[in-house]
């Protein structure tokens, strides 16, 4: 059994997405960031940069104590060497996985995460910052969409990288994004969301409400630094 520590984020959604893909078993820890149970002793023992998700496995492959996994990626990686499934073991094809796992984990969801939140979320509106991270996040949504050029998934073969980037064009909406633009991500994304596995991973704690849907001052003293440190 796999403990996930989570809640409904694009980060939280990568690694539902993965256990119902790989048929793993698992349980839903809920840590709601709104509220500050990121920053909770038990959950910062888990994952010490007080982000989720985290996992914990009680069934590692080595037999020994429950394993605890922090950083969303490092997650995608383990949980597929666990099962042997979405990442390969030849070198090439694997290279290439770990390469577009990197540019999610690295651009394009720190990208979007920053467009949206000097866009959206900021009480001070900062034109150049609004500015310089949307036109980083629509040159990432043209170098993935290149990428899908000729391609049903990112790495050829359906794969952890999918997992990792598909819970971000979550968000174009939200985004103003004009997926019409980008056609080869937007067959992409309408074509992985017809996955069962794929629909039940996202579908996972919904009752636990929208990301960030309550941007009261709690959430905003636990999710935005400055405002916890008052200023």
């Amino acid at each position: 059994m796999i403990d996930l520590y989570y809640w409904p984020t694009p980060n939280g959604w990568k690694i539902s997405i993965a256990l119902e893909e790989m048929e793993l078993p698992y349980r839903i820890v809920p840590v709601n960031i709104n509220r500050g149970e990121q920053f909770a002793p038990d959950f910062l023992a888990i994952s010490p940069n007080n982000r989720m998700p985290a996992i914990v496995d009680h069934d590692p492959a080595d037999g020994g104590e429950p394993v605890p996994v922090f950083e969303s990626g490092a997650i995608l990686i383990y949980l597929a060497e666990k099962t042997g499934r979405f990442l390969p073991t030849a070198l090439r094809p694997r290279k290439t996985v770990l390469e577009w796992l990197s540019w999610q984990l690295g651009g394009l969801g720190p990208m979007i995460g920053q467009s949206g939140h000097f866009s959206f979320y900021a009480q001070e509106q900062i034109p150049y910052a609004q500015a310089r991270y949307r036109n980083e996040m629509l040159r990432l949504y043209g170098v993935l969409d290149r990428r899908l050029e000729g391609r049903e998934f990112i790495a050829d073969d359906y794969s952890i990288a999918d997992m990792a980037c598909w819970p971000w064009i979550i968000t174009y909406k939200a985004q103003q994004v004009p997926l019409e633009d980008y056609p080869h991500v937007r067959r992409w994304y309408k074509a992985l969301q017809q996955r069962p596995a794929l629909r039940r991973g996202y579908e996972v704690g919904k009752e636990l409400g929208k990301p960030n849907q309550t941007w009261d001052a709690e959430a905003r003293k636990h999710l935005m630094p400055g405002a916890r440190e008052g200023k």
